[in-house]
């Protein structure tokens, strides 16, 4: 692939994850911006093989994300939405020691009882 197409590829998928992560709850969505900045950040400088399975896995997650998105909407029902799937374990046991620290940190953070801080929807000052 040209460095160009990639470039505009990769700018074009983060884009996409940040805007359909305005679906989620607040605190989902706020976790979820900050780890895709993270790999993102992470996987600049990786080979070309590498960086194409980190696309798609992120495509991936983009296009079941939309679809629970759009299933959410028709719901009408955001306290029923379900957002996220299943680790299938054959998808587990390629992960890098590396992967599986950073996939037991975003658990924790994830379920975490008490959240470090509230994210609350900003609202428009009454005049």
């Amino acid at each position: 692939m040209m460095p160009g197409r990639h470039v505009f590829r990769v700018r074009a998928l983060y884009r996409r994850l940040l805007l359909l992560h305005r679906v989620l709850p607040p605190d989902l969505k706020s976790l979820g911006d900050q780890y895709v900045k993270d790999e993102f950040r992470r996987h600049k400088t990786v080979g070309s093989d590498e960086a194409q399975r980190f696309l798609q896995e992120w495509e991936e997650y983009a296009a079941v994300l939309w679809q629970q998105a759009k299933e959410s909407r028709q719901q009408n029902s955001p306290e029923k939405s379900h957002f996220g799937t299943p680790l299938p374990e054959e998808k587990l046991n390629d992960f890098r020691d590396e992967q599986i620290g950073q996939l037991q940190e975003l658990m924790r953070e994830a379920t975490k009882p008490n959240r470090q801080f509230n994210i609350t929807e900003s609202t428009k000052p009454k005049c």
